[in-house]
This record gives C-alpha cells, sequence and structure tokens, in this order.
C-alpha cells in the first residue's frame, strides 16, 4: 500500500469495490450509509479501508440518516459518500433535495436493482435514471454517471467527487447490479497521477464574504465548521447571506443559479463515447451494462460491413442534447436498448426532434439484453 492509503496496481476486483477504492482515491474520508443489496459490498469495503486511511465509516440506522449525516460531515470539511439501491435511493431524496439547496458537495452511488418498492434485490435493473433527475421537489441542476465496468466504477467515482467539489452539489453515481457485482481487471495508478479537485475556500479573514454570493462560474466559495466564518445553512430560500428570505425575487434568483450552474457548463461536464459514426446509418444509444452488450452487436454488425454506430452515454445528467440532435440529422434510427419500460428514449427522442425514427428496446425481469437481441433489432433499421 503506497500512501496515503491508496492501493496502487493492478487488482481483481468487483464493481463495488473499486468505486471504493476510487472515493478513498479521491480524498472520501467519511462514508454513512445503511446495508442494501447490491450496493452492501461498498459499505463493507469502506468499512474496512477507512480506518486505514485515517477516515470515518459509520452504518446509520437507515437512508434518510445517512443522507443527513453525509451533508454535515461535508458541511464539517470532509469529502463524504454514501452508497444504495433503488428503495433508499427513494428515502434519501428529502435530503437531497437539502444538499442541492445549501449546496452541499458529497457523493450518491446508486447501484441500480429491478423494481419498483422492493423488486428484485438481487437482480440487475436501470429504471433509476429518471429518478436522479426529478427525484426531489422542486427546480434544481443534476450531475449523474454512468459506469459500464468495474474500472469506471474506480474512475467515476473520482470524477463524481471532483464535480462535486467543482459545483457544489451532491452528484450521482448510477451503477447497476451487474457492473456492481462484476469482477474485472482494475488498474489504479499512484496518488500522484489521481486528479483531485479542492473545494473552493473562502480566504481566511476575508472581509465581506457571504456564504452563497456566486463567481462568475455560478458557484459560491464554501467556508466549513472551523473556518472562522458565521454561516448558516438551510433548506429555506435563501439571499447570499444564507438567511431564510421568503420573496419571489430572492427565490427566482437562487433557483435559477442552482440550474444554470449544471445548464451552462454542460458542455464541460457531460461525457460520452463514440463507436462507428462515421458512416452509421442506424445508431445504437446505450449506457451501463447494456452498452457492453451494445458494443459487441455493434462491433460483430460493422465486421459484416454493415453500416452501423454506438452511442455510449456515461454522463447521464446534464444529458449530451446537442449531440443527440446532430446524431438524428445523419442517421436513420436511434436504438435505445433499456432495462426498463423506457426511461432515457424520452430524452433521445426529446432532442431527435423526428429527425430519424427513436426505437425503445425496453428489458425487464432483472435479466440483460444480448448483442443478438441489439442485432435483431438493429437489422429491421438497416438499409
Amino acid at each position: 500500500m503506497s500512501t496515503p492509503g491508496i492501493l496502487t496496481g493492478e487488482f481483481f476486483i468487483s464493481g463495488d469495490e473499486a468505486c471504493a477504492e476510487g472515493a478513498i482515491a479521491a480524498g472520501c474520508r467519511f462514508f454513512a450509509g445503511y446495508p442494501i443489496t447490491p450496493a452492501t459490498e461498498i459499505a463493507e469495503r469502506m468499512a474496512r479501508r477507512l480506518p486505514q486511511v485515517q477516515g470515518m465509516c459509520l452504518q446509520m440506522e437507515d437512508e434518510i440518516a445517512s443522507m443527513a449525516a453525509i451533508l454535515g460531515a461535508s458541511w464539517g470539511g470532509a469529502k463524504s459518500m454514501t452508497a444504495t439501491s433503488g428503495p433508499g435511493f427513494s428515502l434519501m431524496m428529502e435530503n437531497i433535495g437539502l444538499g442541492m439547496m445549501s449546496e452541499t458537495p458529497c457523493v450518491v452511488v446508486n447501484i441500480m436493482r429491478a423494481g419498483p418498492s422492493t423488486g428484485l434485490p438481487t437482480l440487475v435493473g436501470q429504471a433509476d435514471v429518471m429518478q436522479a433527475r426529478w427525484g426531489s421537489h422542486g427546480d434544481y441542476g443534476v450531475i449523474a454517471l454512468a459506469p459500464s465496468s468495474p474500472q469506471e466504477m474506480f474512475n467515476l467515482t473520482i470524477t463524481a467527487f471532483n464535480l462535486s467539489e467543482t459545483y457544489r452539489l451532491p452528484v450521482f453515481v448510477l451503477g447497476d447490479e451487474v457492473v456492481g457485482h462484476m469482477s474485472e481487471r482494475v488498474v489504479i495508478p499512484p496518488p500522484e497521477q489521481i486528479q483531485r479537485v479542492s473545494r473552493k475556500r473562502p480566504a481566511p479573514g476575508q472581509e465581506g464574504y457571504l456564504p452563497f454570493l456566486a463567481d462568475d462560474d455560478l458557484v459560491p466559495a464554501m467556508a466549513c465548521a472551523g473556518d472562522g466564518y458565521h454561516v448558516h445553512v438551510t433548506g429555506l430560500t435563501h439571499d447570499e447571506q444564507g438567511y431564510p428570505v421568503i420573496t419571489a425575487p430572492v427565490h427566482e434568483r437562487l433557483v435559477r443559479r442552482l440550474v444554470d450552474k449544471i445548464r451552462l457548463n454542460a458542455p464541460a461536464i457531460f461525457q460520452t463515447e463514440a463507436f462507428g459514426l462515421e458512416d452509421a446509418a442506424v445508431l445504437v444509444v446505450a449506457y451501463g451494462c447494456t452498452a457492453r452488450a451494445a458494443r459487441e452487436a455493434v462491433t460483430r454488425l460493422r465486421a459484416g460491413g454493415r453500416k452501423v454506430g454506438l452511442l455510449r452515454l456515461i454522463t447521464l445528467w446534464p444529458f449530451p442534447e446537442e449531440q443527440i440532435r446532430q446524431l438524428a440529422r445523419q442517421v436513420q434510427a436511434l436504438i435505445v436498448p433499456e432495462i426498463n419500460n423506457g426511461q432515457m428514449v424520452y430524452e433521445v427522442e426529446r432532442c431527435a426532434g423526428g429527425a430519424c425514427e427513436t426505437v425503445l428496446m425496453p428489458l425487464m425481469g432483472g435479466t440483460i439484453h444480448t448483442p443478438e437481441d441489439i442485432i435483431a433489432a438493429v437489422e429491421e433499421y438497416l438499409p
């Protein structure tokens, strides 16, 4: 083990374990959670590893308390994280809204399983992606990442922490049961090669500091407990000083900034991976474990001379609207395989604007699409 406690080298580990290692590599030193399949392995790994890096891991009484705990830890100056699955994610929503309103950086990992309600606890689902965007009440911007491998569980957990610190909000990692539980080779680089974003803090003794007065990037500097500033943190509509002001102009100004700090920075936030777009007549749009089957399907079809491409969504929110809009004008059909009854397909269809056909490949029951399934669907629309 190399200092400061980051495991360096090549490992054969699960996505859940890789997520925990990514959090520690990103500087996470506080984890609060409640056991839930298929995310429990993250909590178990954090319980073993955090004491080794002078961190703290707490099992809370439920997911409501877990979310509250990581918000408090963040205001104490720690990088913090929780992990859960669908039912727990639902319980967290009110305090996620508090995190958005109070602009509290932290990371929330949701290893998605089949729902609704208790559903199929041990089987895969991708039906929480709209909940991540719209789950808590009110208007606010959202960042959500969708890894498709254990390596990306490591990499994107680090990215999630960096984005949370940059834009001051809870950031979601939307893994799925397949990616969380599969084991693959994961390469962890030396600490000096890992980018870690530090929180923007006010200068010590800064005169006239207002806790919620944003700079040009729409993100305020954050003074934490012990920094010497008096800071009032509330879920109520508040002015730049942090105190409740229940007026329409203050609410408009605050909520518009919470939305715009993500919307206006979307081109710098979202990531996609493209394959075979140069001559594609049909394009598969996929994310998470489904993108693995889609990649194999597209590879086989292109080996046979068929003109098909793949756009893998790495960032689900903010959604890559302009990229989809442009691609829709170049192809005859957009095929969207999802392990749900249709969620992200509606965003794809909205952005396509009727320029081409948008086709949903829904799948439920806790199973995954096979390459053969996707090949059959694509071939119906190939010239």
